[in-house]
């Protein structure tokens, strides 16, 4: 080898070694970088299918709700609207129609009735005859005694019958004086204690139907019955064109108590459950299918199917009247029919449709 070689033969050596190494190192960098893509793109896929899970999940339980929703049963209920209104307390009684003044016709003598001469409803005044009685007796014979009319009024009875053998003490005839009509009631004792004076009167009679006349508590008596625990009522009443005659019978309701402008409700809304007085109130009555929220209420008096709320609703809410019975806090509900409220009293029985 000559000097030539010598002296470039290292040189062209390390060239190689260096080359070498520079590879080396690339193909370690190389390394470095693929295993970071790698772990890199892992991580991504990870955190897509992640995702994708979560993305899932959040659609499926959605799609589980609306699918729930729409394999929920609908109840075909009526509904009513809430509305503020009068309530009436009463006492449904019955008597009898007699004039304010009445008084009986009487003889002076015992005796045989001869004559009479009157009817019944005839007007007499004060001082007519009556009634003849023939007061003699086998072998004694007297002159005739005439039973006089009292007052001024109408006869509205005759006891007496011609032939009839009468004493002093047996009326003739009863006469109703001018002093107006009235009606005689007798309060059962449980509702004694309901009665008032002047409490007003609603009077209905066969005679006149669909007619109510009006009247009030003018007496009450002092004492009970006590074979028939009655205590005795006298109602002053209008006569408008004298329409009402005395021996009528009359059904009275009287008024013992009325309210205005409470909340009211059919008694036909309200459910008992497991110790619970509530209604169902439609929330979103405008949509396609509204639900209904259960409402717990305080009761107040109930009357003829009208039933007083004082807590627990509000004028202008919707409750369900009919078909309640299979509902339940969240039922869905189809509306087939929309009744208007109750504003009237005694409105419960005939609710008109909206």
């Amino acid at each position: 080898m000559n000097l030539v070689e010598k002296e470039f033969t290292p040189r062209h050596e390390g060239t190689k070694n260096t080359e070498r190494y520079r590879g080396l190192r690339i193909k370690e960098r190389f390394k470095k970088f693929s295993f970071t893509l790698c772990l890199c793109i892992s991580v991504c896929c990870i955190l897509a299918f992640s995702s994708c899970d979560r993305i899932k999940e959040v659609y499926g339980k959605k799609g589980a709700v609306e699918a729930s929703e729409a394999a929920a049963p609908v109840f075909a209920v009526n509904t009513s609207i809430i509305a503020r209104g009068p309530i009436q307390d009463y006492i449904q009684l019955t008597g009898d129609i007699v004039s304010g003044s009445t008084v009986d016709t009487y003889s002076d003598a015992a005796g045989r009735v001869s004559e009479i001469f009157v009817t019944v409803g005839q007007r007499v005044n004060r001082g007519d005859r009556v009634a003849s009685v023939d007061p003699s007796r086998p072998g004694m014979t007297f002159r005739n005694s005439i039973a006089a009319a009292p007052i001024s009024g109408t006869v509205i009875a005759i006891p007496a019958q011609i032939g009839m053998t009468v004493s002093q003490a047996v009326p003739l005839a009863r006469i109703a004086g001018g002093g107006g009509l009235e009606i005689r009631l007798h309060v059962a004792e449980r509702f004694i204690s309901k009665m008032a004076m002047n409490l007003l009167c609603d009077i209905t009679l066969d005679a006149w139907p669909g007619e109510v006349f009006h009247g009030s508590v003018s007496e009450l008596s002092p004492t009970v019955d006590a074979a028939s625990r009655t205590m005795e009522v006298k109602v002053n009443v209008d006569n408008p064109g004298s329409k009402l005659k005395a021996g009528m019978f009359a059904k009275v309701r009287v008024i013992t108590e009325q309210k205005d402008n409470i909340v009211k409700i059919p008694v036909s809304a309200v459910v008992n459950r497991f110790g619970e007085t509530y209604v169902f109130v439609v929330d979103n009555s405008n949509s396609e299918n509204p639900v209904v929220r259960k409402r717990i209420i305080v009761q107040g008096i109930l009357i003829d199917g009208v039933l007083e709320v004082s807590e627990g609703l509000a004028p202008g809410e919707e409750i369900v009247i009919r078909g309640m019975s299979l509902l339940e806090d969240g039922s869905r509900v189809n509306i087939i029919e929309r009744l208007s409220p109750l504003s009237q009293p005694g409105a419960g029985a005939n609710q008109e449709k909206l």
